[in-house]
């Protein structure tokens, strides 16, 4: 009979088990600290573009509307980037030698595509729907911030699961006119009675999912 109480392998728990011990508080500390970080959340990201476009300029001051240069958010569950010839309508005549264009004008004459930085982006395990949104209320200053006022835009807000939940959970502050889901300036509070923003759910048919299928596919 054999005179030990516990097979030789068990004498490697014993450090192991020191090693985690010390290693898990640091661990958990660490996925903490970023888990919450704007880093993670993505909330202040701020790429630099090929092209210094200010949305500030076009889409403030001059008052462009979003739907010009994103004109798939009504029919599509993407926002397309706007292609060079987009960007050609008005600077084939307007300011078009200005050193800001260069490689716009470079992409214009070779038909090779400007690498925009996307800015904005959920996980590839989410399912986003633009199409599903702005048809029904949501206007594009709910995800995207006051655009109009952002020389270089930054992400305005974390696109967490969380965030969306809350705004599944109770539409009505986000629900406004379908004509003015592109003006970005225009505030639901001041301009609607409680009555009108429940009106208008009832008039989109708005009951948003919280069932993991409707984001998760």
């Amino acid at each position: 009979m054999s005179r030990f109480l516990f097979p030789r392998w068990s004498n490697a728990l014993l450090p192991t088990i020191i090693i985690v011990g010390a290693i898990m508080p640091l661990y958990a500390v660490m996925f903490v600290a970023w888990g919450f970080s704007p880093k993670t959340l993505e909330v202040g990201y701020q790429p630099a573009q090929p092209v210094p476009y200010s949305h500030a300029l076009h889409a403030g001051e001059l008052g462009i509307d979003c739907r010009y240069c994103h004109n798939t958010v009504e029919r599509s569950s993407h926002a397309a980037v706007p292609p060079t010839q987009t960007c050609m309508n008005c600077h084939f005549s307007i300011r078009k030698s200005s050193p800001n264009l260069t490689k716009v004008w470079d992409s214009y004459e070779t038909g090779m595509p400007i690498e925009w930085v996307r800015v904005n982006k959920i996980g590839d395990y989410a399912y986003f729907s633009h199409e599903a949104h702005v048809n029904r209320g949501v206007g594009c200053v709910s995800c995207h911030g006051r655009v109009d006022k952002m020389e270089k835009v930054y992400q305005a807000e974390p696109l967490s699961m969380g965030w969306c939940l809350d705004c599944h959970r109770d539409p009505v502050r986000n629900i406004r006119p379908i004509d003015k889901i592109a003006d970005l300036g225009w505030n639901q509070q001041a301009e609607m009675t409680v009555d009108q923003q429940m009106a208008l759910i009832r008039q989109y048919d708005i009951h948003p999912s919280e069932n993991c299928s409707t984001c998760h596919r």
